[in-house]
């Protein structure tokens, strides 16, 4: 982790830790999480753990450096605000685009992911339904909630996170009882692993986002660096635990072969949780693994979409009157929407393309704005990661391999576990 060099001393604001350590966790883990098991069935358990601690520690350094930048500015400054005073308009609108295209792309898959996930839930009750109806269905009800207001989605986003919570250790917590060590150990299918590996590099980078929420906190702690380092890392790690809970619950309980049947389905969420619920020890605690994946799936996309809503209608002069927001929420929606219903399991290939764009502007940009900031005030004895010039490089390295392994797994240039 990074620690202060010559850190200037601030007063401690005594807003607690753990607020802020919540809202990396938060904004971090949701229904992506779904992806990692499915793209992971090729390198299999212990090198998905390998790659989860090394995408960890990366996207961990790239918020630090973008922190490292934030704190040069006053607290409130944006993020387009630190990309235009350090690296140019060029940046600047590279990275915009860039935001703007991860966050369309990413409410496309919980839409797709939506549609699943509660066509699987209705299945189990009896009523059949298209998929692409479902996530229709899924996008109206939960749109109109960001329409009403921020507001809304607060109270509705706070008492999904804390049913998330007691349904995840619930399903999980039974599903990690009943593991078998030797599906982890001594997996079924070819004895090729790690070539599957490169792959599944974006889907773990995409699973780490939480950049857009760095200038949040420091709004909100002031130039109090200790504290937000800290929030920083105890929210990534937290993401970090609940991943290897996950992948050991599915790994554990799911062949690897049986994987080969989910991916040959599209490896939707709705078709990840119908494997589980076979294993599952009672239909309770099936009910239990299906609602958290609806709440997951829905306060992931209610928090995409209010970060776009906001980002669309600021871009395109849209007020706050009812009107208004009824214009935003048009071009905030209705394009996704219609590819949820056109392409309704594209939910991990949405996923990918995400990654694709977040190596841009979570990964690559806040690299060299640190390495600029560092030009730009040389004489500064704030807060600084360490590893010098050689961690930034490692970074950018580390995004420009990510990206390249999308583009060369699309193109079918890289093993794929099928």
């Amino acid at each position: 982790m990074a620690n202060h060099m010559n850190a200037a001393k601030h007063k401690p604001t005594g807003k607690s830790l753990l607020g802020g350590a919540m809202i990396i966790a938060g904004t971090t883990v949701g229904a992506g999480m779904f992806s990692l098991p499915v793209v992971g069935a090729g390198m299999w358990f212990g090198y998905s753990i390998l790659m989860l601690l090394g995408i960890w520690f990366c996207m961990l350094m790239s918020g630090l450096l973008l922190l490292e930048t934030n704190l040069h500015f006053e607290p409130g400054a944006s993020f387009d605000t630190l990309s235009k005073q350090t690296l140019g308009q060029f940046w600047r609108i590279v990275n915009g685009v860039s935001i703007a295209f991860v966050l369309y792309i990413l409410t496309y898959a919980y839409i797709s992911g939506g549609g699943s996930i509660v066509n699987h839930s209705l299945q189990g009750m009896g009523i059949e339904l298209p998929q692409s109806v479902a996530g229709l269905v899924f996008a109206i009800v939960l749109a109109s909630i960001v329409l009403i207001s921020t507001k809304a989605v607060d109270r509705i986003t706070t008492i999904m996170l804390g049913g998330m919570i007691i349904t995840f250790f619930l399903a999980i917590g039974n599903l990690l009882i009943e593991i078998d060590v030797t599906k982890l150990l001594e997996p079924d299918g070819n004895n090729r692993f790690s070539p599957y590996l490169w792959a599944a590099l974006p889907f773990g980078l995409a699973s780490f986002g939480y950049h857009g929420n760095v200038p949040s906190l420091v709004k909100y702690y002031g130039k109090d660096s200790s504290t937000i380092i800290k929030a920083i890392f105890v929210g990534t790690f937290i993401a970090l635990v609940i991943y290897v809970c996950w992948l050991v619950a599915t790994m554990g309980n799911i062949p690897r072969s049986q994987f080969i049947d989910i991916i040959a389905q599209g490896g939707n969420m709705g078709v990840l949780v119908g494997a589980l619920s076979e294993v599952m020890a009672s239909s309770w605690l099936n009910s239990m693994l299906s609602l958290f994946a609806n709440l997951a799936v829905a306060s992931s996309f209610l928090g995409v979409t209010l970060g776009l809503f906001d980002y669309l209608a600021d871009l395109f002069g849209f007020d706050d009157s009812r009107s208004g927001r009824m214009k935003t929420a048009l071009v905030t929606f209705v394009p996704p929407t219609i590819l949820g219903l056109l392409f309704p399991d594209g939910f991990l290939v949405a996923i990918g393309f995400a990654a694709l764009a977040a190596t841009v502007w979570a990964v690559i940009v806040p690299a060299l704005m640190a390495y600029k900031s560092r030009q730009l005030f040389p004489e500064s004895t704030g807060f600084r990661v360490i590893g010098g010039t050689p961690l930034i490089i490692l970074v950018v390295l580390f995004g420009i391999v990510t990206g390249a392994c999308h583009l060369l797994a699309m193109a079918h240039l890289l093993p794929q576990y099928s």
